[in-house]
Formats: structure tokens, C-alpha cells, sequence
């Protein structure tokens, strides 16, 4: 007598067949991961960035991602230059308390650019991206807030150079 399946083997066999056919709903729907965008040009340069910027190293770490694109350290070599007018993190006090502590900081992180041809000719006006967040302090635990800071910067940072990388996709030579 064949040996009759377990409730646990049936609920088993029943997710993996609603995994599958999800898994097949997706493909028919055309859904694919999201890829870093093709640029239009095969060799960038990056200008006006501090050696210490670490946007600059959000971006780079973009850029890379780029299968057809890479970055020159000279400005003759290259096709497109990505010109750095404004890289700024700032921290604004929004909220006291009645004894004057800070209880709650806005951070902003702000890249201001252009994107010329070699030739001189602008390809990306004069654009502004700016990422803010609200973190709330206590100075009890500074060091932990210290390091939450870091990583709303952090976050900041790849999610413009993401931004950065889709405007730089859509540029038309």
C-alpha cells in the first residue's frame, strides 16, 4: 500500500507550486531587476569634487556600476564632464526643549551640477538635488545618534547618486 502523504509534505508541496507559478506570473509580466542605466557616453569625468567628498565616492561607486561608461581622470579624454557645483551636508536645530536642549535635527544633503559635452556644449543644465531627513536627539545617547546621522548622510548620498544616474541616462548627445 503506497504510503499517504503528511499535512506538513501537502502544505510543503502546495508553496512551492504558489512560489512557481508566482515566479512564472512575474516573467509573463515582463518584471526584471532593476539595472543601472545606460549611459550614452563611453568616457565621463568628474570635476569639482573635495578628495574627502564622500558623495563623490556615492557616485563613483555608481558610475562603476555602468557597464559602458568609465571615468577619466583627464578632461581631454573624456566625452561627457560632470561638473560638481555644490556638494554640502548641513545640519539644522528644528525643535527645543523648554530647557533648551536639542530634541530634533533636519539633515540635508545637497548636490548642485551640470553636464557639458567635450566640446563645451551643456548637456544637463545647472540642477539641483537635495535630500532631507528628520532625526530626533536626545543627548543621552549622542554616540548613537552620532552614528544614526552617519547613515541617513549615507543614505542620502547613494539614493542622489542613483538620481544622478538616471538624469545621466537620459541625456541625449
Amino acid at each position: 500500500m503506497p504510503k499517504r502523504p503528511t499535512p506538513v509534505s501537502r502544505r510543503l508541496c502546495l508553496s512551492v507550486l504558489a512560489a512557481a507559478a508566482g515566479a512564472g506570473a512575474l516573467a509573463g509580466c515582463g518584471f526584471q531587476l532593476r539595472r543601472p542605466p545606460e549611459l550614452p557616453f563611453r568616457t565621463l569625468h568628474l570635476s569639482g569634487f573635495k578628495p574627502t567628498s564622500s558623495m563623490g565616492v556615492a557616485l563613483r561607486r555608481a558610475l562603476a556600476s555602468s557597464p559602458s561608461t568609465r571615468l577619466v581622470d583627464a578632461p581631454p579624454a573624456a566625452e561627457a564632464i560632470f561638473e560638481v557645483l555644490v556638494d554640502a551636508q548641513e545640519r539644522n536645530v528644528v525643535a527645543f526643549t523648554s530647557t533648551g536642549q536639542v530634541r530634533e535635527l533636519q539633515l540635508r544633503e545637497r548636490l548642485t551640477f551640470r553636464l557639458k559635452a567635450n566640446n563645451g556644449r551643456e548637456l544637463i543644465p545647472r540642477t539641483e538635488i537635495l535630500q532631507t531627513r528628520d532625526m530626533t536627539y536626545n543627548e543621552r545617547d549622542a554616540l548613537a545618534k552620532e552614528q544614526e546621522e552617519q547613515l541617513l548622510y549615507r543614505a542620502m548620498q547613494d539614493d542622489i547618486a542613483l538620481q544622478v544616474m538616471r538624469r545621466l541616462g537620459a541625456v541625449k548627445l
